[in-house]
């Protein structure tokens, strides 16, 4: 049954007949290697992976029982591979949208999930963020030790929010597209969004689909106006009030790169940014070794 009748132009088409890839009992090589590729497709986005990249060793371990599907998809996830594709290029809440994707098969479901994955990241590190979604309640009872992940977010959820639907369409952008070869690049899709627990129109995959809403381009030469569901428009002409915690120095990274340390440290700091800066705004405070506290509207 199709995920919905505008499946074709959603780019959901390819899922309709689709069953997960599972390691049952009495598994052979070809199935492990089925499942491999499916934890490649899964975990990189759909993103084209050479030889040279992968992972031999931990496919080696799958191949002879000695790790199950999940522990494959725990090194994928902790591999320099997965790093250099989403981790070191963008912005944090970028990919902990990824993670989310990638890991769960969802959208983020509201902003205290990113704030959540924000502080353990800070506090524990990487490794600890990334086992705290495979190690988690809901990976378990949704995928198990040998199910590869995929994408759940296109079905209704018992516990969560229906407006995961339309989010997960911020992420994803048609079974030929790939996440790393999209309009926004590597910025957060449903930062504004998920602030102001508000849901946006659900933009189709290509340039194609007449009446659907349209989604800004990084330069924002496309239009802004959304037809028949509202949401992008509006946002147009909004001004945000974005907390910032632990806002270091200009030359924080190099400081610490030469084993110095900030010129500059405050507890608190807020700006007033317009919707077409925001982005920028939010990147600049990275860079300037910033935490996002909040952002929420200001008019």
């Amino acid at each position: 049954m199709a995920i919905t009748t505008a499946a074709s132009r959603l780019g959901t088409s390819a899922f309709a007949d689709a069953s997960p890839v599972e390691l049952r009992p009495n598994w052979t090589e070809t199935d492990a290697q089925t499942a491999i590729r499916a934890v490649y497709r899964q975990l990189l986005g759909n993103d084209y992976v050479m030889a040279s990249e992968r992972l031999t060793s931990a496919e080696s371990l799958l191949c002879d029982g000695s790790i199950s599907v999940r522990e494959f998809v725990r090194a994928v996830a902790k591999s320099e591979l997965y790093k250099k594709k989403f981790f070191y290029n963008s912005f944090q809440t970028r990919f902990i949208e990824l993670n989310c994707k990638h890991l769960l098969g969802r959208a983020p479901l509201d902003e205290a999930e990113v704030v959540e994955h924000l502080d353990r990241y800070q506090n524990q590190g990487y490794d600890a963020d990334i086992d705290s979604y495979i190690d988690s309640t809901e990976y378990l009872e949704s995928f198990g030790e040998n199910v590869v992940p995929y994408y759940r977010g296109f079905d209704i959820q018992w516990g969560q929010k229906t407006v995961g639907f339309t989010r997960m369409f911020q992420l994803y952008r048609g079974y030929a597209n790939s996440d790393r070869a999209q309009l926004r690049g590597t910025e957060s899709r449903l930062a504004a969004e998920l602030a102001r627990n508000r849901a946006s129109a659900i933009v189709g995959p290509s340039g194609s689909n007449d009446g659907w809403a349209y989604r800004p381009s990084k330069a924002g030469v496309a239009p802004s106006r959304s037809f028949g569901f509202g949401g992008i428009g509006e946002s147009a002409n909004r001004v945000y009030r974005v907390e910032v915690t632990k806002l270091l120095g200009r030359n924080y990274p190099n400081n610490l790169r030469r084993g110095g340390t900030p010129t500059v440290r405050r507890s608190s700091q807020a700006f007033f940014v317009p919707y077409d800066r925001l982005t920028e705004t939010l990147q600049r405070v990275r860079r300037e070794g910033g935490k996002i506290a909040s952002i929420e509207p200001a008019n």
